[in-house]
């Protein structure tokens, strides 16, 4: 699914116009990403939790050539799905 396909589900699912679901997901997207920004955590309960992880400074190789490089220290995401999505993944109800 894509972003245009989900903005059309949470027109579906909730009513209204596309406009109003796509600002809805952007205003979404903002929100968690400054959030994560200034370290803070995600949770929604029972759907999963997002949280920054600070990779370091680290050795690593190329893999076409084999050479060695260092790789920047840099920020990503965690996510850790929560019981009711595993749940639903693995249909249990």
């Amino acid at each position: 699914m894509n972003k245009n396909e989900l903005i059309r589900e949470l027109q579906l699912s909730r009513g209204g116009s596309f406009s109003d679901a796509k600002d809805f997901l952007e205003a979404f997207i903002k929100i968690v990403t400054t959030e994560l920004g200034h370290d803070g955590e995600i949770n929604l309960q029972g759907f999963g939790s997002l949280k920054p992880w600070h990779q370091t400074l680290r050795d690593g190789r190329n893999p076409k050539t084999g050479a060695a490089v260092t790789i920047s220290p840099r920020i990503s995401v965690k996510f850790r799905p929560g019981k009711y999505l595993l749940d639903a993944l693995n249909k249990k109800e």
